[in-house]
């Protein structure tokens, strides 16, 4: 059974639910610290554990199979968290996603792979993954979501211009996103990004 580590408001009060996903080497801990920073005091916090602090072995730009099977179960189980917080009474819009690094970009990839009307995405510093954005795995419609890609011009690990091809993925599947590459940022979440995302996506 994966460790799910939950923090903030209980599920049974509150009315929001922000799933957070650590990134490479991290930890649930580690990402859930982030929240101090964050508007977040009305959500519940979900933040689900990789097996050897790892969510997939390779790059995400490599080819997909490189990753498998570990993307795959990654992928599954942030579906089936989402399937029990459904069961506990929140809608997709109640929804929220952020994840840092490898974190970020498995959050896009399940938000692009079942896009709907979710609260929000945040994704510091990820893109998609595979060694081409290959439209047959994304489907639905964001309907308007509010998604945030902040990354670092140069970052050693994500390229800008898969940021870019991400972003145009997901505005061309209806989200609303705002991209802001940042020079020399460094791999690492900024004060800049989070006084954004509070702005963008916990802005209420």
């Amino acid at each position: 059974m994966q460790e799910i580590i939950k923090s903030g408001k209980s599920l049974a009060v509150a009315e929001k639910v922000l799933v957070m996903i650590h990134g490479r080497g991290g930890s649930a801990e580690d990402i859930l610290s982030l929240s101090a920073d964050l508007n977040v005091d009305s959500f519940a916090l979900v933040a689900p554990q990789a097996p050897g602090n790892s969510w997939y072995p390779q790059s995400f730009l490599s080819p997909r199979t490189e990753n498998e099977p570990s993307l795959s179960n990654a992928l599954k189980l942030i579906n089936d968290l989402v399937l029990d917080l459904e069961k506990e009474g929140f809608t997709k819009e109640q929804i929220y996603f952020l994840g840092f690094s490898q974190g970020a970009c498995l959050a896009l990839e399940f938000a692009a792979s079942q896009a709907a009307r979710y609260g929000g995405v945040v994704a510091f510093t990820g893109g998609v993954i595979g060694d081409h954005v290959d439209h047959r795995n994304y489907h639905g419609n964001f309907d308007g979501t509010p998604i945030f890609i902040g990354s670092s011009n140069p970052d050693f690990h994500v390229p800008v211009s898969r940021v870019k091809e991400s972003t145009a993925l997901l505005e061309e599947m209806g989200a609303n996103v705002t991209e802001i590459i940042y020079e020399n940022m460094g791999h690492t979440i900024s004060r800049a990004e989070i006084a954004q995302v509070n702005k963008l996506i916990f802005n209420d």
